[in-house]
């Protein structure tokens, strides 16, 4: 199971570098500006993802506007992911409030 996680929340985690942070995006939206520390996750290259990440680590998928990140995050939780979280507003709500970033 997941749970939802707000972007400040998130922010703190990626300053602690507390949690692995993954993109489900395109890669030109990815390109186009990504949260720090966040890893592009495709159907290309999740399989290599989900066996070379640390599962105890917390886990939390971003998409565009925080609905694709809810599918993808129950994935995960069903991959062996202990904490995973979907994140509330996905990138377009993190590039409102933290633009620079």
């Amino acid at each position: 199971m997941f749970q939802e996680i707000d972007i400040h929340r998130v922010k703190e985690m990626v300053e602690n570098n507390s949690a692995n942070i993954v993109d489900i995006r395109d890669p030109a939206s990815f390109s186009g500006g990504h949260i720090p520390t966040a890893v592009p996750v495709s159907d290309a290259n999740v399989q290599e993802f989900t066996e070379q990440t640390d599962k105890d680590k917390p886990l939390v998928v971003c998409c565009y506007h925080g609905i694709s990140s809810q599918g993808a995050a129950a994935y995960f939780a069903e991959q062996g992911f202990k904490e995973v979280y979907s994140m509330t507003g996905g990138y377009e709500a993190w590039r409102s409030v933290f633009p620079g970033e």
